[in-house]
């Protein structure tokens, strides 16, 4: 008797062990030291995408947001050419970065291994999705949470296979039990490497591969040509800045009450110069409530300071401003100047403290162009508009012998800066083929060139704002030409925080995150 297409099917799959529509596979059980994980056969995927959409519509996400993708790589020479499909969950890994760097302790590793993410208590701060090294968490905008893939836990729980393992027709996604201990002495640099992933090192994937054999070496995704510059979080842009700007203005105030206090005869501060100093900062931080998801929940992003560099910033600059409010009441209340000099010590250390872990945010290895010490450097050298800032207004009140004090202080942090940036531009323009991660930075080299203009304006403004006019200044000052000083030092003031506002959107749009090359069905991460 001649058997149905749907008989042929079934008796195919008894044969193989196809997971195809089997909805109730018994998973296997844990041992000790083990979790769960996904096995992904290369050698069976046929680039389909059923997996993508048995996920969505389980997860009931919208089309941009996608738990699961389907990567396309291509290599070889014709006539011997390979087409390679990576298809990517979660890979739930040992040591998973989103974890560490969330901000509201919103990441759980499960006792089985699951990576799971708690949307209850989720701000939508995207900081994991800088953290992933394979861009996993995915910004849901409708939610204004941060979602991601958790192996269909429910199911997992109760015997049955996640829905992109049941729905592979070419049964390529499997689940299966792994010894964490044995997986990272002995097989992850074997069996967890796959083409254009990468380095397994930064959170230990546990996702297993079985590829092809004899493969071609100049593999590349095949949205290579594909280049879009990153969200510009504007938000964050005018936060960091103003925010550096206040600790450059307070450092400023420092270095007056040191000199008076040394004996230098300088004219004193008052509370409202100090009042000036603050204000940047009470307009940044509540700034950075705008890049949430969630903003009535901002105040729960300090939960996680043991951990979270993002946590540690936001406790950090809200302690700062706190410090800053009572050395304004020491002033108010003409305390000695010994008490007042060693809070405002205090409250330094504390500023520069929290522009430290503010840079560090973005030191994460997801994203190679942020992972330098130029980054760290940036930050707080930015502050010398602050110091400029401080300058203009003691100017402003005739305090002539501390204005020049502080623009020397501002000519000497800006020179740094424009050695920082000095620095970054050779480092682009000799970029070598051999750098571990030459793909994303010469990415990130061709996104620079693109907004050129952009890169020249910031550049000449520094050097012109920021050093030409304060030596300018010094010079009228010291040859009592105060008026055309004053309007000279407050246009460098203007200049130079649009410089560094430039220079801060180039930041943001022009990082390249390691991800998932090849994904280019995927939705673009707040592209």
């Amino acid at each position: 008797m001649n058997k149905t297409p749907i008989d042929s099917f079934i008796d195919y799959k008894d044969r193989t062990g196809m997971q195809c529509g089997n909805y109730h596979i018994e998973v296997p059980k844990l041992k000790d030291g083990e979790q769960y994980r996904f096995h992904f056969d290369a050698t069976s995927c046929i680039g389909c995408h059923c997996c993508e959409v048995a996920c969505n519509e389980l997860q009931n996400n919208p089309p941009d947001v996608k738990w699961r993708r389907v990567a396309h790589i291509e290599g070889g020479e014709f006539p011997d050419v390979l087409q390679l499909f990576n298809s990517m969950g979660c890979n739930h890994c040992i040591e998973p970065e989103c974890l560490k760097g969330c901000p509201t302790n919103s990441y759980i590793k499960l006792d089985n291994g699951v990576v799971y993410h708690v949307d209850e208590s989720c701000i939508g701060c995207q900081y994991c999705t800088w953290n992933c090294p394979y861009e996993v968490p995915r910004f849901n905008s409708d939610r204004g949470i941060v979602t991601k893939c958790d192996m269909c836990v429910d199911k997992l729980n109760v015997g049955e296979t996640p829905a992109c393992v049941q729905t592979c027709p070419a049964g390529a996604i499997s689940i299966e039990a792994v010894n964490k201990q044995e997986w990272i002495k002995n097989d992850i640099y074997k069996q967890g490497i796959a083409p254009l992933l990468p380095d397994v090192k930064i959170t230990k994937p546990t996702t297993r591969y079985t590829l092809p054999k004899n493969i071609p070496d100049n593999l590349r995704p095949e949205d290579e040509r594909i280049l879009k510059p990153a969200h510009s979080e504007l938000p964050l842009v005018f936060m960091t800045l103003l925010t550096q700007i206040s600790l450059g203005a307070f450092g400023g105030v420092f270095i007056a009450d040191c000199l008076n206090f040394l004996g230098f005869s300088l004219a004193k501060v008052d509370t409202m110069v100090l009042f000036l100093a603050f204000l940047p900062l009470a307009i940044g931080l509540p700034l950075s409530a705008l890049h949430l998801g969630r903003p009535s929940l901002a105040i729960s992003a300090i939960k996680n300071y043991k951990t979270s560099w993002l946590s540690r910033e936001a406790l950090a600059l809200g302690i700062f401003g706190a410090f800053m409010s009572i050395v304004a009441l020491l002033y108010y209340l003409q305390a000695q100047r010994v008490l007042i000099l060693l809070v405002e010590t205090i409250t330094l250390a504390i500023g520069v403290y929290g522009i430290y872990a503010q840079s560090m945010i973005y030191r994460v290895k997801a994203r190679v162009s942020w992972d330098r010490d130029a980054t760290t450097k940036t930050f707080l050298s930015s502050s010398y508009v602050g110091v400029l800032l401080m300058g203009f207004i003691f100017l402003l009140n005739n305090r002539v012998d501390l204005a020049i004090t502080l623009l020397t202080v501002s000519l000497l942090i800006s020179l740094r800066l424009v050695f920082v940036i000095y620095s970054e531009f050779r480092f682009y323009k000799y970029l070598k083929r051999d750098d571990r991660d030459f793909y994303e930075l010469n990415r990130v080299k061709k996104l620079y060139a693109r907004f050129k203009s952009i890169g020249k304006f910031r550049l000449y403004t520094l050097m012109f704002c920021a050093i030409f006019m304060p030596i300018i200044a010094i010079l009228l000052l010291v040859n009592q030409y105060q008026m055309l000083a004053l309007i000279l030092i407050g246009l460098a003031t203007i200049v130079a925080f649009a410089s560094e506002l430039s220079g801060r959107y180039l930041f943001y749009v022009t990082v390249v995150p390691k991800g998932l090359s090849g994904s280019f069905f995927a939705g673009n991460q707040r592209g």
